[in-house]
Protein backbone atom coordinates (compact mmCIF):
# COMPACT_ATOMS: atom_id res chain seq x y z
CA UNK A 1 0.00 0.00 0.00
CA UNK A 2 1.03 3.36 -0.81
CA UNK A 3 0.12 6.44 1.72
CA UNK A 4 -0.92 9.03 -0.86
CA UNK A 5 -0.87 12.75 -0.23
CA UNK A 6 -2.91 15.39 -2.35
CA UNK A 7 -1.59 18.61 -2.86
CA UNK A 8 -4.26 20.94 -4.62
CA UNK A 9 -7.49 20.11 -4.41
CA UNK A 10 -8.97 22.00 -7.57
CA UNK A 11 -11.08 20.89 -10.47
CA UNK A 12 -8.72 18.31 -12.09
CA UNK A 13 -8.21 16.63 -8.61
CA UNK A 14 -11.37 16.66 -7.79
CA UNK A 15 -12.66 15.07 -11.69
CA UNK A 16 -9.75 12.84 -12.36
CA UNK A 17 -7.11 12.56 -9.53
CA UNK A 18 -9.22 11.30 -6.56
CA UNK A 19 -11.49 8.69 -8.46
CA UNK A 20 -7.92 7.17 -9.81
CA UNK A 21 -6.74 7.20 -6.40
CA UNK A 22 -9.71 5.39 -4.87
CA UNK A 23 -10.26 3.15 -8.03
CA UNK A 24 -6.41 1.75 -7.34
CA UNK A 25 -5.57 -0.94 -4.64
CA UNK A 26 -2.11 0.01 -3.93
CA UNK A 27 -3.04 3.14 -2.76
CA UNK A 28 -4.44 4.92 0.09
CA UNK A 29 -5.36 8.68 0.19
CA UNK A 30 -4.57 9.52 3.51
CA UNK A 31 -4.28 13.62 3.69
CA UNK A 32 -4.52 16.40 1.75
CA UNK A 33 -2.98 20.15 1.62
CA UNK A 34 -4.97 23.11 0.00
CA UNK A 35 -5.84 26.59 1.14
CA UNK A 36 -9.24 26.53 -0.28
CA UNK A 37 -10.41 22.62 -0.93
CA UNK A 38 -10.80 19.45 1.12
CA UNK A 39 -12.06 16.41 1.05
CA UNK A 40 -14.70 14.89 3.40
CA UNK A 41 -13.22 12.25 5.83
CA UNK A 42 -9.64 13.01 5.29
CA UNK A 43 -7.24 15.22 6.77
CA UNK A 44 -6.69 18.75 5.23
CA UNK A 45 -3.79 20.54 6.27
CA UNK A 46 -2.88 24.38 4.68
CA UNK A 47 0.10 23.67 2.53
CA UNK A 48 2.49 20.67 2.09
CA UNK A 49 5.02 21.91 5.39
CA UNK A 50 2.01 21.64 7.24
CA UNK A 51 0.99 17.94 5.95
CA UNK A 52 4.37 16.81 6.14
CA UNK A 53 4.94 17.91 9.99
CA UNK A 54 1.31 17.02 11.22
CA UNK A 55 1.09 13.77 13.02
CA UNK A 56 0.47 10.91 10.79
CA UNK A 57 2.88 13.02 8.71
CA UNK A 58 5.77 10.55 8.66
CA UNK A 59 3.52 7.87 7.12
CA UNK A 60 3.37 9.67 3.92
CA UNK A 61 5.11 7.47 1.20
CA UNK A 62 4.28 9.75 -1.81
CA UNK A 63 2.54 13.23 -3.00
CA UNK A 64 0.84 14.12 -6.56
CA UNK A 65 1.03 17.72 -7.00
CA UNK A 66 -1.88 19.13 -8.44
CA UNK A 67 -1.47 23.09 -7.91
CA UNK A 68 -0.71 26.11 -10.75
CA UNK A 69 2.65 25.34 -12.77
CA UNK A 70 4.03 28.20 -10.92
CA UNK A 71 4.60 26.74 -7.27
CA UNK A 72 4.93 23.09 -8.41
CA UNK A 73 9.01 23.03 -8.66
CA UNK A 74 9.63 24.50 -4.97
CA UNK A 75 6.90 22.19 -3.63
CA UNK A 76 8.26 19.02 -5.44
CA UNK A 77 11.69 19.94 -4.07
CA UNK A 78 10.15 20.11 -0.55
CA UNK A 79 8.57 16.68 -0.89
CA UNK A 80 12.01 15.26 -2.32
CA UNK A 81 14.10 16.71 0.36
CA UNK A 82 11.76 14.90 2.40
CA UNK A 83 12.08 11.65 0.85
CA UNK A 84 8.44 11.38 -0.71
CA UNK A 85 8.25 10.20 -4.27
CA UNK A 86 6.09 12.78 -6.47
CA UNK A 87 3.52 12.55 -9.17
CA UNK A 88 3.53 15.85 -11.23
CA UNK A 89 0.39 17.03 -13.15
CA UNK A 90 0.81 18.09 -16.30
CA UNK A 91 3.06 20.79 -17.06
CA UNK A 92 5.34 19.40 -14.79
CA UNK A 93 6.79 23.00 -13.74
CA UNK A 94 7.35 26.50 -14.70
CA UNK A 95 10.36 26.66 -16.75
CA UNK A 96 12.98 23.42 -18.39
CA UNK A 97 15.77 24.31 -15.88
CA UNK A 98 13.18 23.77 -12.44
CA UNK A 99 12.22 20.48 -14.34
CA UNK A 100 16.18 19.60 -15.25
CA UNK A 101 16.75 20.46 -11.18
CA UNK A 102 14.02 18.21 -10.12
CA UNK A 103 15.30 15.06 -11.90
CA UNK A 104 18.75 15.34 -10.55
CA UNK A 105 17.09 15.93 -7.22
CA UNK A 106 14.90 12.71 -7.46
CA UNK A 107 17.89 10.67 -8.72
CA UNK A 108 20.30 11.91 -6.06
CA UNK A 109 17.64 10.95 -3.24
CA UNK A 110 16.63 8.01 -5.17
CA UNK A 111 13.18 9.03 -5.39
CA UNK A 112 10.41 8.48 -8.24
CA UNK A 113 9.58 11.19 -9.71
CA UNK A 114 6.95 10.69 -12.46
CA UNK A 115 6.04 13.82 -15.00
CA UNK A 116 2.23 13.11 -16.49
CA UNK A 117 0.92 13.69 -19.56
CA UNK A 118 -2.57 12.55 -18.99
CA UNK A 119 -3.42 12.95 -22.73
CA UNK A 120 -1.19 10.38 -23.94
CA UNK A 121 -3.12 7.86 -21.81
CA UNK A 122 -5.47 6.59 -24.03
CA UNK A 123 -5.89 3.77 -26.44
CA UNK A 124 -6.45 5.72 -29.20
CA UNK A 125 -2.82 7.21 -28.99
CA UNK A 126 -1.57 3.84 -28.68
CA UNK A 127 -3.16 2.64 -32.06
CA UNK A 128 -1.72 5.54 -33.15
CA UNK A 129 1.40 5.69 -32.46
CA UNK A 130 1.49 1.82 -33.77
CA UNK A 131 -0.03 2.62 -36.70
CA UNK A 132 2.41 5.90 -37.62
CA UNK A 133 5.18 3.55 -36.67
CA UNK A 134 7.53 3.18 -40.00
CA UNK A 135 5.21 5.30 -42.41
CA UNK A 136 6.41 8.63 -43.65
CA UNK A 137 4.96 12.06 -42.35
CA UNK A 138 4.21 14.39 -44.91
CA UNK A 139 2.01 17.29 -42.72
CA UNK A 140 1.09 17.13 -39.64
CA UNK A 141 -2.09 19.98 -38.59
CA UNK A 142 -3.20 20.56 -34.88
CA UNK A 143 -6.16 22.42 -33.89
CA UNK A 144 -6.67 22.74 -30.21
CA UNK A 145 -9.37 25.44 -29.41
CA UNK A 146 -11.50 25.73 -26.27
CA UNK A 147 -13.57 28.45 -24.53
CA UNK A 148 -10.82 29.45 -21.03
CA UNK A 149 -14.45 30.36 -19.30
CA UNK A 150 -15.77 26.73 -19.93
CA UNK A 151 -12.54 24.87 -18.87
CA UNK A 152 -11.06 26.79 -16.45
CA UNK A 153 -13.85 29.28 -14.99
CA UNK A 154 -12.23 32.12 -12.98
CA UNK A 155 -8.36 30.87 -13.64
CA UNK A 156 -6.23 33.80 -13.29
CA UNK A 157 -3.08 32.36 -12.89
CA UNK A 158 -3.40 30.44 -16.00
CA UNK A 159 -2.87 34.09 -17.74
CA UNK A 160 -0.02 35.25 -15.60
CA UNK A 161 3.33 34.88 -16.03
CA UNK A 162 4.38 30.86 -15.32
CA UNK A 163 0.52 30.06 -16.46
CA UNK A 164 1.31 29.21 -19.88
CA UNK A 165 -2.09 30.36 -20.78
CA UNK A 166 -3.52 28.68 -24.46
CA UNK A 167 -0.21 26.42 -24.03
CA UNK A 168 -1.75 24.79 -20.72
CA UNK A 169 -4.39 23.04 -22.74
CA UNK A 170 -2.03 23.09 -25.85
CA UNK A 171 0.80 21.10 -24.25
CA UNK A 172 -1.58 18.15 -24.46
CA UNK A 173 -1.56 18.38 -28.14
CA UNK A 174 2.38 18.64 -28.24
CA UNK A 175 2.62 15.45 -25.70
CA UNK A 176 0.90 13.65 -27.79
CA UNK A 177 2.39 14.53 -31.18
CA UNK A 178 5.91 13.82 -29.22
CA UNK A 179 4.19 10.33 -27.98
CA UNK A 180 2.62 9.11 -31.44
CA UNK A 181 5.68 10.16 -33.69
CA UNK A 182 9.19 8.68 -33.78
CA UNK A 183 11.65 11.95 -35.09
CA UNK A 184 12.25 15.22 -33.99
CA UNK A 185 9.79 18.29 -33.66
CA UNK A 186 11.83 21.63 -34.05
CA UNK A 187 9.70 24.89 -33.69
CA UNK A 188 10.58 27.73 -36.09
CA UNK A 189 7.83 30.33 -36.03
CA UNK A 190 5.23 31.20 -33.47
CA UNK A 191 2.44 34.05 -33.42
CA UNK A 192 1.42 34.81 -29.60
CA UNK A 193 -1.91 36.78 -29.35
CA UNK A 194 -1.94 37.92 -25.79
CA UNK A 195 -4.21 40.45 -24.29
CA UNK A 196 -3.53 43.76 -23.33
CA UNK A 197 -4.02 43.23 -19.29
CA UNK A 198 -2.36 39.90 -19.24
CA UNK A 199 0.92 38.83 -19.61
CA UNK A 200 0.34 35.38 -21.21
CA UNK A 201 -0.86 34.55 -24.77
CA UNK A 202 -4.56 33.45 -25.39
CA UNK A 203 -4.38 32.43 -29.16
CA UNK A 204 -1.62 31.28 -30.89
CA UNK A 205 0.03 29.94 -34.42
CA UNK A 206 2.61 27.74 -34.22
CA UNK A 207 4.99 26.20 -37.10
CA UNK A 208 7.07 23.09 -36.46
CA UNK A 209 9.15 20.81 -38.62
CA UNK A 210 9.17 17.30 -38.37
CA UNK A 211 12.45 15.72 -38.96
CA UNK A 212 13.81 18.56 -40.64
CA UNK A 213 11.06 18.59 -43.70
CA UNK A 214 7.12 17.97 -42.85
CA UNK A 215 5.44 20.98 -41.78
CA UNK A 216 3.36 21.14 -38.74
CA UNK A 217 1.04 23.78 -38.04
CA UNK A 218 -0.76 24.35 -34.99
CA UNK A 219 -3.99 26.39 -34.26
CA UNK A 220 -4.53 27.04 -30.59
CA UNK A 221 -6.96 28.71 -28.95
CA UNK A 222 -8.99 29.71 -25.23
CA UNK A 223 -10.69 32.12 -26.64
CA UNK A 224 -12.91 29.76 -28.41
CA UNK A 225 -16.74 29.66 -27.70
CA UNK A 226 -18.70 26.98 -28.23
CA UNK A 227 -18.07 23.16 -28.94
CA UNK A 228 -14.10 22.77 -28.23
CA UNK A 229 -11.89 21.28 -30.88
CA UNK A 230 -9.08 19.03 -30.02
CA UNK A 231 -7.67 17.57 -32.96
CA UNK A 232 -4.29 16.24 -34.44
CA UNK A 233 -4.43 15.47 -38.21
CA UNK A 234 -1.27 13.84 -39.75
CA UNK A 235 -0.80 13.15 -43.65
CA UNK A 236 1.54 10.09 -44.19
CA UNK A 237 2.61 8.22 -47.50
CA UNK A 238 0.09 5.27 -46.24
CA UNK A 239 -3.19 7.52 -45.59
CA UNK A 240 -4.09 10.15 -43.18
CA UNK A 241 -4.84 9.75 -39.71
CA UNK A 242 -7.04 11.58 -37.14
CA UNK A 243 -6.73 11.76 -33.58
CA UNK A 244 -9.84 13.59 -32.38
CA UNK A 245 -11.71 14.44 -28.96
CA UNK A 246 -7.85 15.15 -26.92
CA UNK A 247 -6.99 12.10 -28.41
CA UNK A 248 -9.80 9.73 -27.34
CA UNK A 249 -10.85 9.08 -31.24
CA UNK A 250 -8.91 7.54 -34.31
CA UNK A 251 -9.79 7.48 -37.68
CA UNK A 252 -7.90 6.40 -40.72
CA UNK A 253 -8.90 7.95 -43.80
CA UNK A 254 -12.17 9.11 -42.50
CA UNK A 255 -12.39 5.70 -41.18
CA UNK A 256 -13.47 5.38 -37.18
CA UNK A 257 -11.42 2.57 -35.32
CA UNK A 258 -12.03 0.53 -32.80
CA UNK A 259 -10.17 0.36 -29.76
CA UNK A 260 -10.31 -0.11 -26.21
CA UNK A 261 -12.04 1.61 -23.43
CA UNK A 262 -10.05 4.54 -22.43
CA UNK A 263 -8.44 5.03 -18.59
CA UNK A 264 -5.89 7.92 -18.53
CA UNK A 265 -5.42 8.62 -15.01
CA UNK A 266 -6.13 4.97 -13.70
CA UNK A 267 -3.09 3.85 -16.36
CA UNK A 268 -1.01 7.06 -14.68
CA UNK A 269 -1.04 5.74 -11.37
CA UNK A 270 -0.74 2.00 -12.01
CA UNK A 271 2.66 3.06 -13.78
CA UNK A 272 3.52 5.45 -10.59
CA UNK A 273 3.05 2.50 -8.48
CA UNK A 274 5.14 0.53 -10.59
CA UNK A 275 7.86 2.86 -10.72
CA UNK A 276 8.15 3.21 -6.75
CA UNK A 277 8.10 -0.73 -6.61
CA UNK A 278 11.26 -0.67 -9.37
CA UNK A 279 13.32 2.88 -8.03
CA UNK A 280 11.93 4.15 -11.03
CA UNK A 281 11.19 7.85 -12.57
CA UNK A 282 9.56 9.13 -15.74
CA UNK A 283 10.19 13.00 -16.48
CA UNK A 284 9.57 14.10 -20.14
CA UNK A 285 9.94 17.57 -20.61
CA UNK A 286 9.76 17.33 -24.82
CA UNK A 287 6.40 18.94 -25.04
CA UNK A 288 7.25 21.46 -22.45
CA UNK A 289 10.29 22.22 -24.68
CA UNK A 290 8.18 22.78 -27.48
CA UNK A 291 5.99 25.49 -25.24
CA UNK A 292 9.34 26.97 -24.22
CA UNK A 293 10.68 27.17 -28.08
CA UNK A 294 7.42 28.91 -29.42
CA UNK A 295 7.53 31.71 -26.22
CA UNK A 296 11.47 31.87 -27.57
CA UNK A 297 10.86 32.74 -31.47
CA UNK A 298 7.51 33.97 -31.20
CA UNK A 299 6.26 37.56 -32.02
CA UNK A 300 3.91 38.85 -30.17
CA UNK A 301 0.33 40.86 -30.91
CA UNK A 302 -2.39 42.36 -28.28
CA UNK A 303 -5.76 41.51 -28.00
CA UNK A 304 -8.58 43.16 -26.39
CA UNK A 305 -8.22 43.26 -22.11
CA UNK A 306 -9.90 40.11 -21.24
CA UNK A 307 -11.87 39.59 -17.97
CA UNK A 308 -13.36 36.60 -16.51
Amino acid sequence: MIRLGLVGVGKIAQDQHIPAIRGNPRFELVATASPHGSIEGIPAHADLAAMLAAPGGDAIDAVCLCTPPGVRAGLARMAIAAGRHVMLEKPPAASLSQVEALSRAARTAQISLMATWHSRETAAADAARAWLTGRQIAAVRIVWREDIRQWHPGQDWLLAAGGFGVFDPAINAFSLLTHILDGTLEVVAADLAVPANRVAPMEAKVTMLHDGQAPVTCDLSIAHPGTPQWDITIDTDAGTLRLSEGGHRLSIDDQPQTTDADGEYARLYARFAAMIDGGASEVDHRPLMLVADAMMVGHTRALPPFEF
